[in-house]
């Protein structure tokens, strides 16, 4: 067993463990910039396109999807019905049009494939051999579509993900719901555990859900952002990066 001060580490998907971020971006951007040209040619509306860090970053990176589609919508002052969970993807409703870029997401991760990130996936086994739980908490309903492609579904002993988070009511990030129930599902305490994220609704969420650690991989340059909105450390990647660093990470935060 472990002597670790560390009790669990709980890992969000996109851009952390798999590299689906950029995936997720691409069919967002090919989503909107079509409902944003029906609007020109319907509407006579001036087509501004969907835009990675303007739109993409500020708007919808690491929310649940519908609400994700409701937060760009209200920033171009856009409002469309809800609609329900089960409209079709044609449907001009923020649920249809989550609808529709999930399957852009899935033609292009089924087409293409998924990557890991490598150092990630180190940090994982190094956890796994010295006894750490690990967990895994997103926003994704594809969480475990993903993880099965990408063969890491046996690394984790809990998920927690878009489709678990419907099916209890949790609230999306930046509320923390998704990381405290991950860790009540490995019967640890947030304060003894680890949040890894690459968003900025991530790392708040982590900061809200009470936990001893939060990590920011800052994979896009924005350590920055990450930093303000909360993160206790950065880093660009997890190479090299195993339970010996973020122990004394964790040490260094909590004798603050």
């Amino acid at each position: 067993m472990s002597n670790s001060h560390i009790k669990a580490v709980i890992f969000d998907l996109d851009g952390v463990i798999t590299k689906t971020a950029l995936v997720h971006s691409a069919a967002w951007k090919a989503m909107f910039d079509e409902y944003l040209k029906l609007r020109e040619q319907r509407d006579q509306e001036p087509f501004q396109e969907f835009s990675y860090e303007k739109d993409y970053l500020q708007y919808v990176d690491g929310k649940p999807r519908y609400k994700g589609v409701q937060s760009f919508l209200e920033s171009r002052g856009i409002q469309i019905p809800f609609g329900d969970p089960d409209d079709s993807p044609d449907k001009e409703t923020v649920c249809g049009l989550g609808n529709r870029k999930n399957i852009k997401f899935r033609d292009v991760l089924e087409a293409d494939g998924v990557e890991v990130y490598s150092g990630t996936l180190a940090l994982i086994k190094d956890l796994k051999v010295h006894d750490i739980r690990i967990g895994v908490a997103s926003s994704s309903k594809n969480c475990q579509f993903v993880l099965e492609s990408a063969e890491l579904e046996h690394f984790f002993e809990t998920r927690v993900d878009g489709v678990v988070s419907h099916e209890l009511g949790l609230k999306g990030k930046p509320e923390g719901d998704i990381f405290v129930k991950a860790a009540e599902n490995l019967d640890v305490d947030p304060k003894d555990s680890v949040v890894i994220e690459d968003a900025v609704s991530g790392v708040q969420a982590g900061i809200n859900g009470g936990f001893g650690l939060v990590v920011g991989v800052a994979r896009e340059g924005n350590a920055g952002e990450l930093m303000k909105n909360g993160a206790h450390i950065v880093v660009e990647n997890f190479e090299g990066v195993k339970l010996k660093e973020l122990n004394e990470w964790f040490v260094q935060m909590n004798s603050q």
